[in-house]
């Protein structure tokens, strides 16, 4: 198995102390946040592409692409009715797209949960619909550049659409490209009625890509979540991709926190 590190844990330090941190550390990859580079996302260019490859170049790390997409943005929205927003919304995805082949990435994650939360008052198969078309588009040019879209199920706590596995599954089946694919994240598993174990197991010809967390949003094996059974049945099913760390309350320091969660992967899938 391979891990790697979502890049805004260690937002402090410049990109290239980060990503030799990171290294540092013992992970053998980066996945980075567009709003680590630059203060409005949205700048983002093919020279910050170019100054993440030369620091993941100098430091020894591969960089597995792309996540928390449109966070910290502005007029993007995929399932708004306003057809401004979610044109915005396609353009930037497909720029993100162009800039993690530049960096060598295979994997963008669509999270992203304020840019995807229903309007009041809309009719959720109207939203489905506009969200579909809209990540149609960007897997037709992902699927030209080997990119794969990872849509992330997230838990109703934290958006109002594709707020389980199923419906992730249902909207990926609508998209019908064969860059779109599924994401698992612990956290977000934790709220799902099956259980995260079993989840996994359900999902094990979807997934494509992988976050290390917990439900009280610390890294892997810093939670409840039984890190030793997850490590168990993605073995089971032959995943082979990457977990990255993903967590959101960096318990006891940011770089502590990135420390205690590779070290407990390793003894977890080392069993």
């Amino acid at each position: 198995m391979k891990f790697a590190l979502c890049n805004e844990v260690l937002q402090d330090l410049s990109i290239e102390d980060g990503f030799s941190k990171i290294a540092e550390i013992g992970y053998q990859g980066v996945e980075i946040a567009p709003f680590t580079l630059k203060e409005n996302p949205l700048e983002i260019n093919e020279s910050d592409a170019e100054r993440c490859v030369n620091a993941a170049q100098s430091a020894g790390i591969e960089i597995v692409g792309l996540h928390w997409l449109m966070a910290k943005t502005e007029g993007l929205h995929i399932t708004h009715s306003d057809e401004g927003m979610r044109r915005a919304a396609c353009d930037y995805l497909k720029q993100l797209t162009r800039l993690t082949t530049q960096m060598g990435g295979t994997i963008m994650v669509l999270g992203s949960p304020q840019q995807r939360n229903l309007e009041h008052g809309i009719v959720y198969e109207d939203a489905f619909a506009r969200a579909v078309e809209i990540i149609r588009e960007v897997c037709e040019l992902a699927g030209e550049l080997r990119v794969t879209l990872a849509v992330e199920p997230l838990s109703p706590v934290e958006t109002s659409f594709l707020s389980s596995c199923a419906e992730a599954r249902r909207f990926i089946s609508a998209v019908n490209r064969p860059a779109c694919r599924m994401h698992l994240d612990m956290k977000a598993m934790a709220h799902e009625s099956a259980g995260t174990i079993a989840t996994i197991y359900d999902h094990r010809w979807e997934v494509a890509h992988f976050h290390g967390n917990d439900v009280n949003h610390r890294g892997p094996g810093q939670g409840p979540t039984d890190l030793n059974a997850v490590a168990k049945v993605l073995k089971e099913i032959k995943y082979d991709g990457w977990v990255s760390v993903e967590p959101f309350d960096y318990h006891p320091t940011p770089e502590d926190c990135a420390r205690i969660s590779l070290e407990n992967l390793q003894s977890s899938f080392s069993d």
